[in-house]
């Protein structure tokens, strides 16, 4: 035993191991509870026995031992235990001997949002074999108990097996649809950590972390791509927002309040050299557009200064490219800014009759902000109440409750 990775880094060596393991073996569901069972016996041995000198190599010996006695569990197959203990014992040692920069996250990602998932099972199980979170890690993160995400994550990889996926990557012509997945399913999970949808709390941030490192580990796999690289600078310039987000009670400040002092220059540094750089080669995408957005806002001193025609035009071009419903919402905002808030409202009236948002407290709340820059306080409040009572985070909650009760003071 020697110095080495800490048990932090576990989660960085699980795409590695679960990868050679599958690609030699097969079997990516029996692969991933191999894994997992060699990530809990690093996380309970090395902290009282130390950290080996190749923790990788480790890890996969474990990995591998794992996965041959779930075969020979299996009678079955029986007849294949001589042949299969041989077999793992056989490679482990040429695993351990690949080139140090050989990685499977990537083939990884792609297997994990595979079409035949639905996206709630997709980051679920990108979580648990790319982020190398355990069940009971996912479960607390989105609010569900233990044995609910267990049988998601269970159901997930039974589709992938049913489905006859390889542990490859995607034919040519799937590549672009699968890689809008991943990405997809990476801004979910920031989204959910930094805006959590339910809950005490406010933001999670062990699931913006883990999106943010994924993210980067996409971008450094895929740096020619101008959406990845969109999307971790969209990630870097939103969460540079977090620590200004709520005051020291856990309340929520919203942007035009918060103290920009706060706000994380070294993160929002990188993301404006991103996008900076990513627009001067790559066709604007939606991710592209929203960082581009972001990066407005991030550039502003204060938010007197932010400019919001060029924001508004940033919206319709994304509207255009990519149009969803809250889109829309924060459009009608951009519009309120530029053009006085009847612009804005006009915007909502079609939103209101979309079944996505007609009973979402979004599209409440930011009626209600706009009723209250026209000078209609009563309907203001009414919406303001209507907010509350619709969305199930707790600090919003409040925020929405405080809204409505000021003009009765």
């Amino acid at each position: 035993m020697s110095t080495g990775p800490s048990p932090e880094d576990l989660r960085a060596l699980a795409p590695r191991v679960l990868g050679a393991l599958a690609r030699r073996h097969g079997q990516f569901d029996a692969c991933e509870d191999a894994v997992q069972e060699a990530l809990l016996a690093a996380a309970t041995q090395w902290p009282a026995e130390g950290v080996p000198a190749n923790s990788y190599g480790w890890l996969l010996t474990v990995a591998t031992r794992r996965l041959t006695d779930q075969w020979r569990s299996e009678s079955a197959r029986r007849d294949r235990e001589a042949a299969v203990a041989a077999e793992a014992e056989r490679l482990a040692p040429a695993v351990d001997e690949r080139p140090a920069d050989a990685d499977d996250t990537l083939t990884l990602l792609f297997l994990c949002c595979h079409p035949a998932l639905t996206p709630s099972s997709q980051i679920a199980l990108t979580l648990r074999a790319v982020g190398g979170l355990t069940t009971a890690e996912i479960a607390r993160a989105f609010l569900v108990p233990e044995a609910t995400m267990a049988q998601r994550i269970s159901r997930a990889k039974q589709r992938i097996k049913a489905s006859g996926a390889r542990f490859e990557p995607p034919p040519p012509a799937e590549r672009d649809r699968r890689l809008a997945a991943v990405l997809h399913a990476l801004y979910l999970v920031f989204n959910e950590g930094y805006t959590a949808s339910g809950g005490a709390e406010l933001h999670r941030a062990e699931l913006t972390a883990e999106a943010l490192r994924l993210t980067r580990d996409l971008h450094r796999l895929l740096p020619g791509d101008g959406e990845v690289t969109g999307l971790l600078a969209l990630m870097l310039l939103t969460d540079a927002r977090r620590a200004a987000r709520t005051a020291p009670g856990g309340a929520l400040v919203p942007l035009a309040e918060q103290d920009r002092g706060r706000w994380d220059r070294a993160a929002i540094d990188e993301g404006l050299a991103l996008i900076a750089d990513a627009l001067t080669w790559s066709p604007p995408g939606p991710y592209q557009l929203q960082a581009a957005i972001a990066a407005v806002h991030a550039e502003a001193p204060d938010a007197a200064a932010t400019d919001w025609p060029q924001i508004l035009a940033l919206y319709r071009l994304l509207a255009h490219l990519a149009p969803n419903p809250m889109v829309t919402l924060n459009q009608a905002v951009a519009a309120a800014m530029v053009h006085g808030p009847q612009a804005g409202l006009d915007l909502l009236r079609p939103l209101e009759e979309d079944e996505r948002t007609a009973g979402h407290h979004r599209l409440a709340a930011v009626r209600a902000h706009l009723l209250e820059r026209a000078g209609d306080h009563a309907a203001a409040r009414a919406a303001y109440r209507e907010a509350a009572r619709r969305t199930t985070s707790l600090p919003e909650r409040r925020y929405l409750e405080a809204k409505a009760s000021e003009g009765t003071r």
